[in-house]
């Protein structure tokens, strides 16, 4: 990378803070199957020869809309229990799916569209786990939960109602449902069912 591409604010990161806006704008307003390349490159204001030689395509755009993200200094937040860490959790979950524009629920469905997409995906899920991870430390140190709580179960188990009725069902919004679900996961994780990590069946393929 030059000086000018590393510098913070330097030319290349203005590039990249447009095309990237633009991108998330199109991909709210059209759709992933009309979005592309040349709409994008229209939309920022940057070159489309500049956005083909950085980008490449659709896929590639989508991927480093994701990989933003990942450049933000997000932590999980402290409330004093793990019933009150999972809600607060859960309530930004909420927040993301039910925002307007729906990007994170466009970013999603594009990720089934587009493989770059859904690598970039499945590497910010890794990263906010990883952040996550200080939620369960939090709760063993209180004596909340047991030392081996596994915190990819408990946060898969905690987060899993929002998604199931936003993403899967369509249902209307339940703001009730965040603390609901975050209290039963708190409750069965002090009862030990988190306990160890996941089966090889239940956990992806490339951690078997």
């Amino acid at each position: 990378m030059t000086a000018a591409a590393r510098r913070p604010g330097g030319r290349a990161a203005r590039i990249r803070a447009q095309v990237l806006a633009a991108a998330r704008a199109l991909l709210v307003e059209r759709g992933y199957d009309a979005l592309t390349v040349d709409a994008v490159a229209e939309r920022s204001g940057v070159h489309r020869a500049t956005v083909y030689r950085r980008w490449r395509d659709v896929g590639g755009l989508l991927a480093d809309v994701l990989a933003s993200a990942l450049d933000d200094d997000w932590r999980p937040r402290d409330t004093g229990s793990l019933a009150g860490d999972l809600a607060a959790l859960n309530e930004e979950v909420r927040a993301a799916l039910v925002e307007d524009p729906p990007l994170t629920m466009a970013l999603i469905a594009a990720s089934f569209r587009s493989t770059p997409a859904a690598t970039a995906l499945g590497r910010f899920w890794e990263d906010r786990y990883a952040r996550c991870a200080v939620v369960v430390d939090r709760a063993v140190a209180r004596g909340e939960v047991p030392s081996g709580t596994d915190t990819r179960r408990l946060l898969i188990a905690a987060t899993a109602p929002v998604y199931h009725r936003l993403v899967l069902l369509r249902q209307p919004d339940d703001p009730g449902l965040p603390g609901d679900a975050a209290r039963a996961a708190a409750l069965a994780a002090a009862a030990g069912a988190f306990d160890g990590p996941a089966p090889a069946a239940e956990r992806p393929v490339g951690e078997r």
